[in-house]
């Protein structure tokens, strides 16, 4: 007689107790990851064009300004910095992206309902000049302020990116309780 081998009800009722197991403390722990590198990336992309439009006013040297405004492809809009932005040299040197003026960089809404918001001073724009500080548009005063993702990470820190009065930005977590 041949015999069968295969698996008892028994091993199969454990072997799924087991993954079971391992799914309840796996799944939090890869949603928390998935977050942290969320909040890390959205950080980075705007960082990278905060940088953009700094050296880009750098290498063009004097009497140009290039600016980052919250907005899309059609233009700039409002204080939504979580919509899109858009880096453009400013030729007239208004902080508003007119026709006919160059667009550097476009950047796409930001993911899953995560938002952007600036303080007074960077709600609506940030405009860089040839020395590579920021200075309100036609005016030569300092542009500092600060601007707070709402994503939050998983050890309930948002990260907020925060830019001197010489330009230079930095990111710094705060502690906060999230929704």
């Amino acid at each position: 007689m041949n015999k069968q081998s295969g698996f008892t009800l028994m091993e199969l009722i454990i072997t799924m107790a087991i993954a079971a197991i391992v799914l309840a403390i796996g799944v939090p722990s890869f949603q928390g990851m998935m977050r942290n590198n969320r909040v890390i990336a959205n950080t980075n992309d705007f960082l990278g064009s905060l940088n953009l439009a700094r050296s880009e006013a750098i290498k063009r040297g004097a009497g140009s300004r290039v600016v980052l405004c919250p907005g899309t492809q059609a233009g700039c809009s409002g204080t939504a910095w979580g919509s899109g932005w858009v880096v453009f040299v400013d030729a007239n040197n208004n902080g508003v992206w007119d026709t006919g003026e160059q667009v550097l960089r476009v950047h796409e809404p930001l993911a899953g309902g995560d938002t952007l918001t600036g303080n007074t001073p960077v709600s609506t724009y940030i405009s860089f000049t040839a020395d590579g500080t920021a200075r309100v548009a036609n005016s030569n005063a300092f542009q500092a302020g600060t601007l707070t993702f709402t994503l939050c990470n998983s050890t309930n820190q948002r990260n907020t990116v925060v830019i001197n009065s010489v330009g230079r930005a930095r990111v710094v977590p705060i502690s906060t309780s999230c929704p």
